[in-house]
C-alpha cells in the first residue's frame, strides 16, 4: 500500500477541514461580533457584553461575561433551534437550493488562496509514523489547498456564481421585495465584475503569471505591490508602477465591496427599502447560510486583496517554515498567523466603511461602476503597459 499517497490525501483533507471549520466558520462568527462591537463604538454604544460562561448553571454566584465573546455561540444556537418555516407560495426546490448556492462559491474560492508559505510537519508526523509502523514524512507542505495556475481567474469564475443564489432566492420567493433584491444583485454584479477583472491585469502584466503563489513569491523578492519600493532598492520603473498598482488596489477593493453586497453597495438588501431584500422570506438555517455566505465572501475577498497587494503571509525579516525541525514549524505557523492578521485588518476596514458611509442611490451605484471605475481600470492597463514597455 502506498502510504505516501494516503498521507498526501489525508493532509489535503485536513487542510480543507481546518480551513472551513477551524478558520472560516470561527472568523465568520467573530467578524459578526467585531461588526457589532465596532458599530457600537462608532455610535457611542456598548455592544454585546453579556453572553459569557454561565457559572450560575453550575452553582456559581455570578456569570462570567467574558466581554460578550461567547455571543456568536448564542447566535448560532438561536439560528439552529429556530423553526425552519417554508412559505406555501414559494417554489420549494429553488427556494431550498438558493442558500446553498449563496454559501458554496465563497467557500470554494478559498481553496486557491495561499494562506502560508510552507509547513514542515515532520516533527509531528515522523514520530507518529514510527509509532504506527510506516513512514509519514512529507517534508514541506504548501499552505494552499489547490495550487492552480489560474488562481485569480478561478476566484472570479467561482465567486461570480454566488449571484445565482441571490437571484434564485429573489425569484423563488414569489414576493416583490425579494424579487427586486435579486434583480439589483444581478445588475450590480455585471457592473462591477468588469472593473474587478480589469483591475488585476496590470499585476499580470508585471509578473507574467496567474498563479497566486507566484504572485506572492514575486512580492517577497521585490516588495509588496502596494509599496513604491522593495528589497531590491529604488528603480524608476518600480516607482512609476506604484501609480497603476495603487489604482488597481483602489478599484479592486471598491469592486469587492460591490461584489460582496457591502454598504455602500448593499442595495440588494436595503432594509429601509426592501425589508431584507432577497432573504426576506427566509428563516432559521437557510437564512444563516445566506449570512454565512456574505461573511465568507468578505473573508475570501479580503484574502484576495492581501495576496495580490500585501504580500500574503510575508513579513520583512521573518523566515518561512521550510527550514525543518520545530523551529521551521514555528516560523511556518508565524507566517500563517501573519496572513490571517492582515485579513483581519481588511475585515475591520470593511466594517468601518459600512458604519461610516451612507448607502448609494441605485442610479449613483450604476453610474459609478460604468462611468468611472470601468474607464479608470481600462486606462490603468494602458498606463502599466506603457511603463513596462518604455521605462527600464
Amino acid at each position: 500500500m502506498d502510504w505516501t499517497l494516503i498521507s498526501i490525501i489525508l493532509v489535503s483533507a485536513i487542510k480543507t477541514l481546518a480551513i472551513i471549520f477551524g478558520v472560516v466558520l470561527p472568523m465568520v462568527s467573530y467578524t459578526v461580533y467585531a461588526e457589532r462591537k465596532v458599530s457600537a463604538l462608532i455610535q457611542d454604544r456598548i455592544g454585546p457584553n453579556r453572553v459569557g460562561i454561565p457559572l450560575t448553571l453550575f452553582g456559581g454566584k455570578k456569570d462570567f461575561s467574558f466581554f460578550g465573546l461567547v455571543q456568536p455561540v448564542a447566535d448560532a444556537v438561536k439560528l439552529l433551534i429556530k423553526e425552519d418555516f417554508t412559505p406555501n407560495h414559494v417554489n420549494k426546490f429553488y427556494y431550498w437550493l438558493a442558500p446553498v448556492l449563496g454559501v458554496a462559491p465563497a467557500l470554494i474560492t478559498l481553496a486557491v488562496i495561499p494562506f502560508g508559505s510552507v509547513l514542515n510537519l515532520d516533527p509531528i508526523l515522523v514520530p507518529l509514523g514510527n509509532f504506527l509502523g510506516f513512514d509519514l514524512g512529507l517534508g514541506n507542505i504548501p499552505m494552499v489547498i489547490a495550487n492552480v495556475d489560474i488562481g485569480i481567474l478561478f476566484i472570479f469564475a467561482i465567486s461570480s456564481v454566488g449571484v445565482y443564489g441571490i437571484v434564485l432566492a429573489g425569484w423563488s420567493s414569489n414576493s416583490k421585495y425579494p424579487f427586486l433584491g435579486g434583480i439589483r444583485a444581478s445588475s450590480q454584479m455585471i457592473s462591477y465584475e468588469l472593473s474587478l477583472g480589469l483591475s488585476v491585469i496590470p499585476i499580470f502584466l508585471l509578473i507574467g503569471d496567474l498563479n497566486l503563489t507566484t504572485i506572492v513569491e514575486y512580492q517577497i523578492k521585490h516588495g509588496w505591490l502596494i509599496l513604491p519600493f522593495g528589497p531590491d532598492g529604488f528603480t524608476l520603473q518600480r516607482f512609476l508602477l506604484w501609480i497603476p498598482m495603487i489604482i488597481s488596489f483602489l478599484v479592486f477593493t471598491v469592486a469587492m465591496f460591490a461584489e460582496t453586497n457591502r454598504l455602500p453597495f448593499d442595495l440588494p438588501e436595503a432594509e429601509q427599502e426592501l425589508i431584507g431584500g432577497y432573504h426576506t422570506e427566509y428563516s432559521s438555517m437557510k437564512f444563516a447560510l445566506f449570512f454565512l455566505g456574505e461573511y465568507a465572501a468578505m473573508i475570501a475577498g479580503s484574502s484576495a486583496i492581501v495576496v495580490l497587494f500585501f504580500g500574503a503571509w510575508h513579513l520583512p525579516f521573518i523566515p518561512d517554515g521550510s527550514g525543518g525541525g520545530w523551529l521551521g514549524l514555528f516560523w511556518g505557523m508565524v507566517n500563517i498567523a501573519a496572513f490571517f492578521g492582515k485579513v483581519a485588518v481588511i475585515l475591520i476596514f470593511f466594517i468601518w466603511v459600512r458604519w461610516t458611509l451612507p448607502r448609494f442611490r441605485y442610479d449613483q451605484l450604476m453610474k459609478l461602476g460604468w462611468y468611472f471605475f470601468f474607464e479608470l481600470a481600462l486606462i490603468n492597463i494602458f498606463i502599466a503597459a506603457i511603463i513596462l514597455a518604455f521605462v527600464p
